[in-house]
């Protein structure tokens, strides 16, 4: 049995739904929005890449070793973004949220806050985990400041851990949430849904 397995999960304003090959066209809406895939520091398929990335996705799924979803903004009923609970280590009950992406245009809008407060709160709450791991780019200082927003503290950089599709060396920032910790992120999240964005 594949675990974790693969529900939908409701927020207020976010839907975070199993990818399907029924995504296809939305996720090539939602990498155009921004030309996700020229940020030299990750990896965002191009549009005519999305199938092959798609069927990658849910072929590991199939091993277990990801669970990939899509980001629904349900005011707009419109899928805006990526993510995926992957690195699934089901033995020490440990996942990583990671392959996120968003449109450009729900970036800053705390779509990923109410996303990640899913995400965590099922990890935790349902799945028993004993802790979240975030990984980016040591130059992603976007996706850096998004991960320290959520309460996760850094565990550590992998130097030259893998190499990006320029040919260059990522480092890799290895951030975490402990089941410990996560009391007093969750409410750290919760007060951040609340705030008036500006």
């Amino acid at each position: 049995m594949i675990w974790p397995p693969s529900i939908t999960l409701q927020g207020e304003h976010v839907a975070v739904v199993p990818l399907g090959v029924e995504h296809h066209d939305a996720l090539v809406d939602v990498v155009r929005d921004g030309e996700l895939w020229k940020l030299w520091y990750t990896k965002v398929p191009s549009p005519e890449g999305m199938q092959a990335d798609i069927e990658r996705r849910l072929g590991l799924r199939e091993r277990g070793s990801m669970q990939p979803f899509v980001i629904v903004d349900k005011a707009k009923n419109k899928v805006v973004g990526a993510t995926s609970y992957m690195n699934i280590d089901a033995d020490n009950r440990r996942v990583e949220i990671g392959s996120t992406w968003y449109a450009q245009s729900a970036q800053r809008t705390g779509i990923n806050t109410e996303c990640k407060y899913l995400m965590l709160s099922r990890a935790f709450e349902q799945l028993d985990c004993i802790a979240v791991e975030f990984r980016t780019h040591h130059l992603n200082r976007q996706s850096r400041t998004a991960i320290e927003r959520l309460g996760a503290k850094l565990d550590g950089i992998l130097r030259s851990h893998w190499r990006l599709p320029n040919g260059a060396l990522r480092d890799t920032c290895v951030y975490s949430i402990t089941a410990a910790e996560w009391p007093t992120v969750r409410a750290h999240l919760e007060w951040q849904m609340t705030k008036p964005r500006a």
